[in-house]
């Protein structure tokens, strides 16, 4: 275990705990920019230890009841296969696999952090839009296939979108479902995702097993204490304070 990686862990958790952003958003990149890890291995661990730590909070979503099984069950008919295509296709056509696909997964992470920030940043002016434009409370099947489509791929070669991207997605979708059961559907589609996609880099050899356990004895408490933290730190403060430190960590990794 390295001890360095289980606190980047804690300090990730705690503030997944505070903000309910996913961890990709920065795990992924203090792995490859902090530790030298390669970005294959970096998203791929990643999205085991997204799936692992997000199946607590769907576990208790679901007991609440604030989850939208429908709503979960049309992403995942988008996402999965996409992941799966996604991930085969870069391993037969990009030169040496994944490995060596390292300046398209990391132009694909800065990307999906700066729109994280922007989702961050204006996602009260997105969703007061929404509402005004959209009176409709049916369900969208096909919409929602589509954008579980589009966070499969993104997810799968970045490790990032199933958290803020994905939610905002869903609020413009829905506008009149409750907040709640936004984030435990999404956060609920989030862990059969990043397990698919996370499955596929495993096979494909880009999950660092030790490093997947030092991330876990980090950030399982850090959650815990980042949870009980949250109703005490302003989210006018925080939201974009974090919206900025992801747009300066994406601006690097499109750079890098």
């Amino acid at each position: 275990m390295d001890l360095a990686q289980t606190l980047s862990g804690f300090v990730v958790g705690a503030i997944v705990g505070v903000t309910g952003v996913g961890g990709g958003s920065l795990m992924t990149p203090i792995l490859v920019l902090l530790f030298g890890i390669t970005p294959a291995t970096a998203v791929g661990t990643d999205l085991l230890y997204a799936a692992i730590t997000k199946s607590g909070g769907t576990w208790v979503h679901g007991r609440k009841g604030t989850v939208d099984w429908r709503i979960v069950r049309y992403l995942a008919l988008g996402s999965i296969p996409a992941a799966v295509l996604t991930l085969t296709l870069t391993h037969a056509f990009a030169p040496g696999g994944l490995g060596s696909a390292s300046k398209v997964m990391t132009t694909a992470l800065g990307v999906a952090l700066v729109l994280t920030a922007a989702a961050l940043v204006f996602r009260q002016r997105l969703l007061a839009w929404a509402r005004r434009h959209d009176p409709n409370t049916e369900h969208k099947p096909w919409k929602t296939v589509a954008v579980g489509a589009t966070l499969g791929v993104l997810v799968s070669i970045s490790s990032v979108g199933a958290g803020a991207l994905g939610v905002t997605a869903l609020f413009f979708l829905y506008p009149k479902l409750p907040a709640i059961r936004i984030v435990g559907s999404d956060l609920a589609h989030a862990v059969p995702l990043t397990l698919v996609a996370g499955i596929g880099h495993w096979l494909l050899g880009s999950v660092n097993w030790p490093l997947l356990g030092s991330l876990l004895l980090g950030s399982l408490p850090g959650i815990y204490v980042g949870s009980h933290l949250a109703s005490r730190i302003p989210e006018h403060v925080l939201r974009p304070t974090l919206a900025a430190m992801l747009v300066l960590v994406g601006g690097k990794l499109i750079a890098f």
